[in-house]
């Protein structure tokens, strides 16, 4: 078990944080990551190919769409979803083998797959970014240079019907500052971490004031 303010053990949580792509999901949870101590990744299985600079277990676990397949035919899958012709994955023995150690997680992963989450487990806080603007997230598919015109396209049109989702979200960061944004994200990892300790710290508390309380009653 993880331990939090106090001393006090806890599970650890799942914390999803999805958005649109190109609306800097990535950069932003490896900059909390690198700042704030505890909070893993969960490298989520892919079918599609490696871009240029992704590895292999850090990035995502690339594999064929037959052994994909036959993962999701063994129910090893938290969730997953197909995303423009490729499918995505969180493995369930990974997400459980980090929280009941007490380690908290982020989940890289689309609006499919956060309700398929959000419904399997208690313990996770959601989080959607979202870019300052269309125009902005446009630019900056572009600036990639990852993607066609067509497909530039495409993601616009799944950001649009994804935003339409995020309502039912618990925190939303609008990515127009990166610095900004970053300090957003850790305040609500540093509060929910506060609050799933809360009760424990209540009762040891109690404990500690009744002792106290009884002593000066003799």
């Amino acid at each position: 078990m993880g331990t939090g303010p106090e001393g006090i053990k806890r599970a650890g949580l799942v914390f999803v944080v999805s958005a649109p792509s190109g609306a800097g999901k990535t950069t932003l949870v490896r900059r909390v990551m690198e700042q704030l101590p505890g909070i893993h990744f969960s490298v989520s299985y892919t079918t599609r190919s490696p871009r240029a600079g992704e590895r292999e277990g850090e990035d995502y676990h690339f594999v064929s769409p037959s052994v994909f397949q036959e993962m999701v035919e063994r129910d090893e899958f938290l969730e997953w979803a197909e995303v423009l012709g490729n499918r995505y994955g969180t493995a369930l023995t990974s997400v459980k083998d980090f929280t009941s150690k007490g380690r908290d997680l982020i989940l890289d992963i689309d609006t499919q797959g956060a309700k398929k989450v959000k419904e399997k487990l208690e313990q996770t806080v959601l989080v959607y970014i979202l870019p300052p603007s269309p125009e902005a997230l446009r630019e900056r598919l572009v600036n990639r240079g990852l993607d066609s015109p067509e497909m530039i396209q495409l993601r616009l049109a799944g950001a649009y019907r994804d935003i339409e989702e995020a309502h039912w979200y618990q925190y939303l960061i609008v990515n127009e500052r990166i610095e900004e944004a970053i300090e957003q994200l850790k305040a609500i990892i540093i509060a929910e971490r506060c609050r799933k300790v809360k009760i424990s710290i209540l009762e040891e508390k109690k404990r500690e004031w009744g002792k106290h309380h009884g002593k000066n009653n003799r």
